[in-house]
């Protein structure tokens, strides 16, 4: 059965550190099943990791086109791998697939953290005198434990990450078929093609989102937070406040949206639209001594979406507290509790470097990288560092204290935004303010709307067309950064015909999409902000 990521992305190493894949031009299954076993360990819960069998390393990536194994080969492989792994103690099985790149064979072996670690497997599995020994994955390559590595594998015993562990609270059907779907789908996964014909649980065996026997199969915690449509049934709390401070935490005034809920990539989402419609502000100065405008924001994106996705990855979910945002006069707090993991360092938070890590959520952080929502590697905190300096704002701050019980990161505002009391409104007053012009903007974009479909269209379209597109408008007006998902949600109408409206808004410069491709959304553009003025 195919895996869950695409391929294609994986031997590129678009998705997956470099020190979390291994190349073997043919099949060697000595060197092999060190490398199963060290991932298998999982050393610094990055998550295990892959082989890809017929393709040759070159300069960290798979060298192109892939040389393959010949089809003959891959049933006796397979069937040696059965025998190989009942060598491994405890027993330890990786997900195999066989995948087509470049018009060749590959093997791809995909190894996940084990639960029962540590691992240990013979220096050579072929050996007749078999000599075992604990193996570990030290940057790219597979070396054997020494003495010290060793006591400390031997220390993480049963000591599964959190989203790794079986629920034995839930039950497979609290896993949406749906949401597994649509993940399939958005990240491109051969998976798909077999969701139709597979028995779902197959499916999620396959995704590594349950474990045990068929009569007594347990979902682990991660397919309750990815895939399921109320993740805090089974984690309390485990959801995103948005509270605003208009004078300050001082002052008793403030304003608080509804939590967002669902699904961690959801969460993530709308908290970054909301913010983004509530919160940010860009300003444009002409500079005499020169043809372009500069362009600066009171926060920039970048960092304010890196930092909102480090606090869903890095927060500890056992601990009954939601992420919260504070928006405050002069600067946004993210809050996330359980600190960062003690395996990092704090003075290292501080230089915006990190070395030594132990990730808490080794699978959440697959998935989001899948997403491109994250890029891994400890890259998160030096990213916000230089969002900050490319937009000339003030140096972030990171908090936390001697017991690492909390984590926050402080993002202060531009400086030219201090003396702008409009830069934060206020949530209430913002949709006060929506549906107090909602009819004026009724009223301006359909003479905005006719006026443009007259002139690029000839009035070819009816009146049913012009209603709809007008309600897209009024929807990207009221929700700047809205999803095509929210869109269609909330029209009632298909996937295949919201594309379609969407692209004609398109255009006629009426609408355009801004951001990542998995978090970015939808704005109205600067000919039509100007209609409305």
């Amino acid at each position: 059965m195919a895996i869950h990521v695409n391929v294609e992305k994986l031997i590129s190493g678009k998705i997956v550190e470099n020190e979390r894949i291994e190349y073997k031009k043919g099949w060697n299954p000595a060197a092999i099943y060190r490398t199963i076993c060290a991932f298998a360990n999982d050393f610094e819960n990055i998550g295990g990791g892959y082989i890809i069998v017929g393709a040759e390393e070159e300069k960290g990536r798979a060298k192109r086109p892939v040389s393959g194994i010949p089809i003959e080969q891959l049933d006796a492989i397979q069937r040696e791998m059965i025998g190989y792994n009942n060598l491994i103690r405890p027993f330890y099985a990786p997900k195999i697939s066989i995948e087509t790149i470049d018009d060749a064979a590959i093997l791809v072996i995909w190894v996940p953290g084990g639960n029962k670690r540590p691992y240990e497997v013979p220096e050579d599995i072929k050996a007749k005198d078999k000599r075992y020994h604990y193996y570990i994955r030290r940057y790219a390559s597979t070396v054997q434990a020494d003495k010290d590595e060793r006591d400390e594998l031997i220390s993480l015993t049963r000591q599964t990450p959190f989203d790794d562990r079986i629920n034995t609270q839930a039950s497979v059907e609290d896993i949406s078929p749906l949401l597994v779907r649509e993940y399939l789908q958005n990240v491109n996964s051969a998976l798909i093609e077999q969701i139709e014909t597979a028995p779902i649980n197959d499916i999620y065996r396959a995704m590594d989102l349950v474990n045990g026997p068929d009569e007594l199969l347990y979902p682990k915690n991660i397919a309750l937070m990815m895939f399921n449509h109320r993740p805090e049934k089974f984690f309390p709390y485990s959801r995103i406040e948005i509270v605003e401070f208009p004078k300050g935490l001082g002052d008793p005034t403030f304003y608080e949206k509804p939590a967002i809920t669902g699904p961690v990539y959801t969460q993530i989402q709308q908290a970054l639209l909301q913010l983004q419609s509530v919160v940010l502000k860009e300003r444009i100065h002409k500079l005499p001594d020169r043809a372009e405008a500069q362009r600066i924001w009171n926060y920039p994106f970048r960092a304010l979406e890196e930092s909102v996705v480090n606090a869903l990855y890095h927060r500890s979910w056992e601990i009954r507290e939601p992420v919260e945002i504070r928006i405050l006069p002069d600067c946004i707090e993210i809050i996330n509790q359980g600190g960062p993991d003690r395996s990092v360092k704090f003075d290292e938070i501080q230089q915006g470097i990190i070395r030594n890590k132990r990730y808490r959520n080794r699978r959440i952080g697959d998935f989001l990288k899948e997403l491109d929502m994250t890029e891994g590697r400890g890259t998160g905190i030096p990213i916000i560092r230089k969002e900050m300096a490319k937009n000339g704002s003030p140096e972030p701050r990171f908090e936390t204290d001697e017991n690492y019980s909390y984590f926050i990161t402080t993002l202060p505002i531009h400086t030219a935004f201090l003396s702008d009391d409009s830069v934060n409104d206020g949530v209430k007053n913002v949709d006060n303010q929506r549906n107090n012009i909602s009819k004026f903007l009724r009223d301006s974009l359909n003479e905005t709307l006719n006026e443009t479909l007259n002139e690029t269209l000839n009035e070819t379209l009816n009146e049913t067309l012009k209603k709809d597109l007008t309600k897209i408008i009024e929807l990207i007006h009221r929700q700047s950064g809205i999803t095509q998902s929210r869109i269609i949600n909330e029209t009632e109408k298909s996937r295949t015909t919201i594309f379609r409206y969407l692209k004609v808004l398109k255009e006629m410069n009426l609408i355009e999409y801004r951001g990542a491709k998995k978090t970015g959304g939808y704005y109205l553009t600067e000919y039509v902000n100007n209609k409305l003025k």
